[in-house]
């Protein structure tokens, strides 16, 4: 089994920063792309930023040059580090992992449990 706990979420006020983290542990053999998601209230669960095993990134138009997602694979951990933050930036931030468990041949999606963000304007 694997776990995804994410840290790192808060209150701040517009212009501010956070950096969210997401370490993955349990038994893992590799983990392919990680992703960060996000879900206001009354909205769908949108991906703000991902990033491959290459690794290559991708972000959604809304938080470009604004938010950078990389990974630190000896800690199996990937980072969402927001700057300029906005209150339109509010929601709960998921971290998303593929993982191949240790004797697995596939990969599967795990979820974190979700960290809320707040930003005052």
């Amino acid at each position: 089994q694997v776990q995804l706990v994410e840290s790192g979420g808060g209150l701040v006020q517009a212009g501010g920063s956070l950096r969210l983290s997401c370490a993955a542990s349990g038994s893992i053999g590799s983990i392919s792309a990680l992703r960060w998601y996000r879900q206001a209230p009354g909205n769908q669960r949108e991906l703000v930023a991902s990033i491959t095993s290459a690794p290559t990134t991708n972000y959604a138009d809304s938080v470009k040059g604004r938010f950078t997602i990389s990974r630190d694979n000896a800690k199996n951990t990937v980072y969402l580090q927001m700057n300029s933050l906005k209150p339109e930036d509010t929601g709960v931030y998921y971290c998303n992992a593929d993982v191949r468990e240790v004797r697995s041949r596939w990969s599967q999606a795990y979820w974190g449990q979700g960290a809320q963000v707040t930003v005052s304007s």
